[in-house]
């Protein structure tokens, strides 16, 4: 855990990612990958359902602005870094399917966060019309909460489950979008799916004119988690924006998700590139890798204000294989600063 890379190691990485980005695929091709993102997602939840992604119960750990008991101490960075606990106890990947890479062993649920879902780019808003989920008084799904939690690309619900089996707070509302009409058809068929303290909506982050179906300035925290990665980069930035309006002041965004030069990047093959850091998988889903300025960036220029901005590298051993995996995260926490007494 928190591997230090060689000067010749990182020379390796860069070679590697300057060869197999040397061929970009042709422009129609690449259009064709950002019109029909949301059928390959749909595709993909088809052939593997809730089966693929383990439920992230490191979340509370990582990321305690999630956890049952919140105070003032943790909802400032904890300074940890990133939980290793268990984690020697990992032989190494279980799959790795068109460049989806997924872990076993007892460190699974930890370890399973090479991979999320997409809240990409395609598709209207939700399974319900925003007309009838609004009450006489204009309220909305979860206007009485005091504590509302949306994850962004909530796929099967791997993450949003853990959420509410975890967090008894009767004030907590969790929302929870994907533009995969199939995946989200698996959260709200999941028996532990509560409409009473979760509303799971299509949506797409891409389109401006897509509303939400709460306010702005009404979230205490919004969830990336494997998530901007799969939107192509000239959209990110309005994308981070737009969900930072969503934020109360004080609210956070976390964010986990790929940095430059990890392992899924390093072993994509040529043709594969769309653009610089940006890849085409073998089933059509689309994947970028960070880096912490890049990110940085996008959260600042959103107005947010830096609480933490880490790379974890870890080193994973297959000992079946005789391999070795270099993996690169990356994790934010950004915070939305009060207004300005006047």
């Amino acid at each position: 855990d928190h591997v230090e890379w060689s000067e010749e190691q990182e020379a390796n990485a860069r070679s590697k990612v300057e060869e197999n980005s040397s061929q970009l695929l042709p422009q129609d091709k690449q259009e064709d990958y950002e019109v029909n993102a949301k059928r390959y997602w749909d595709g993909f939840y088809q052939i593997h359902e809730n089966g693929f992604f383990k439920d992230r119960h490191w979340l509370f750990t990582e990321f305690p602005e999630l956890a049952p008991q919140r105070s003032t101490s943790q909802e400032k960075d904890s300074g940890h870094g990133f939980n290793n606990k268990g984690e020697s106890n990992n032989e190494g990947l279980r799959s790795c399917e068109n460049g989806h890479c997924s872990l076993e062993g007892k460190a699974g649920d930890e370890l399973n966060l090479m991979e999320s879902t997409p809240g990409s780019c395609r598709e209207e808003l939700a399974p319900q019309k925003y007309h009838e989920l609004k009450g006489k008084d204009g309220d909305y799904p979860g206007s009485s909460a005091s504590y509302r939690v949306l994850e962004v690309g909530c796929g099967a619900g791997n993450t949003v489950f853990p959420i509410l089996q975890t967090n008894n707070d009767p004030g907590l509302f969790v929302y929870c979008c994907d533009f995969s009409a199939t995946a989200v058809d698996l959260v709200q068929s999941n028996a532990e799916y509560d409409p009473s303290r979760c509303f799971a909506f299509i949506h797409d982050l891409c389109n401006d004119q897509s509303p939400f179906p709460m306010p702005d300035e009404s979230l205490d925290v919004v969830i990336l988690i494997f998530v901007l990665s799969a939107i192509h980069p000239e959209k990110m930035q309005s994308v981070v924006s737009r969900l930072s309006r969503l934020l109360k002041a004080g609210g956070m965004m976390l964010l986990r998700d790929y940095g430059r030069y990890d392992l899924a990047q390093l072993r994509f093959k040529k043709g594969q590139c769309l653009s610089a850091n940006f890849y085409v998988r073998g089933d059509g889903t689309r994947v970028y890798f960070f880096t912490q300025g890049e990110l940085d960036d996008l959260f600042t220029t959103a107005g947010l204000e830096k609480i933490q901005n880490l790379v974890d590298r870890r080193l994973q051993v297959n000992r079946g294989k005789q391999m070795t995996m270099y993996r690169v995260w990356i994790q934010c926490k950004y915070c939305k600063p009060a207004a300005p007494q006047l």
